[in-house]
């Protein structure tokens, strides 16, 4: 079914009029994950430990709950047909492509400022002064960063299981880029949430380093050599790859909040350009193929 689900998110993508009532099912674990951190996140650096671990049971019993409820309710026939477009919901093969395609453009038209704006929606460094390279850079490893969170991981944890493992997935992921900061407010309470996603997408990361790698012929010596130098223990591993892949720079100096942060450079090529971003954008295309022929392998398998 997973297969049906990927190709279906792919030519389809998410069903907007399915939630269009009550909105995305990512928007739901957002407010809840805001309410209960408003609630919970006091007290001293045992106390918002505690609790954080609390909401991380909390979002693994609702989303896993949701899943299992969704998955029994539906039976077969058409009901298939609504547990496929509610699990497209956890994918974003197509929106991803979409919001970077929407880079892209404008960087290839020579419009700096609107590929400015639209790369700030994607990101969350500082991009009002980024020059066409920064732009570049900051597209490319939102793809490769965001094909292992939004489209490997989901895909992979369904695989294990079914639609509540695709929910608890997106649940943790959400829970991890809303609390999971190593700052003040959030280093003890995100504490749980930051160390549950590392740990559910330490697989998918090194899949969807592979994935990149083989759909960009090469990248594996970078992958190998780099992903151990990012600050997380995997994100680096599609980075590192599609810099490879590329034979660009990834990494290096980002402002977030207008304070100046250093990171290890990944690769050791030139500066990306639009046409590496473009390149990107087909690489990630291949490597969604590549995770379609795995998973229907898989499938076969199993």
């Amino acid at each position: 079914m997973l297969l049906v689900v990927l190709v279906a998110e792919a030519a389809l993508g998410y069903p907007a009029w399915l939630f269009a009532a009550v909105g995305h099912p990512v928007s739901w674990v957002g407010a809840l994950i805001g309410g209960l951190e408003r609630r919970w996140n006091a007290g001293g650096a045992g106390r918002r430990r505690a609790f954080g671990m609390l909401l991380l049971v909390v979002l693994v019993g609702v989303a896993g709950g949701a899943g299992w409820a969704v998955t029994f309710l539906v039976g077969e026939g058409w009901g298939v047909a609504l547990l496929v477009l509610v699990a497209t919901a956890g994918l974003a093969q197509r929106s991803l492509y979409d919001h970077v395609a929407a880079v892209a453009r404008p960087l290839g038209a020579g419009d700096l400022v609107a590929a400015r704006v639209a790369v700030g929606a994607i990101v969350g460094r500082d991009t009002g002064a980024l020059d066409e390279s920064r732009v570049a850079v900051a597209a490319i490893e939102s793809l490769a960063e965001s094909f292992c969170d939004g489209v490997v991981g989901p895909a992979l944890w369904f695989l294990v299981g079914g639609l509540p493992g695709l929910l608890i997935c997106k649940a943790i992921n959400t829970a991890d880029s809303i609390v999971g900061h190593r700052d003040a407010r959030h280093g003890d309470f995100g504490w749980a949430a930051a160390r549950a996603d590392d740990l559910v997408m330490w697989v998918p990361a090194r899949v969807a380093g592979l994935l990149v790698a083989a759909a960009g012929g090469g990248g594996l010596r970078v992958m190998w050599r780099d992903a151990g130098k990012h600050a997380s223990p995997n994100g680096g591993w599609p980075e590192a790859a599609m810099a490879g892949a590329l034979g660009v720079r990834l990494g290096g100096a980002v402002s977030y909040d207008g304070e100046l942060a250093q990171r290890a450079v990944l690769g050791d090529g030139r500066a990306p350009g639009v046409a590496d971003l473009a390149r990107g954008l087909r690489i990630y295309v291949r490597a969604c193929g590549l995770l379609w022929v795995v998973v229907g392998g898989a499938a076969w398998l199993l």
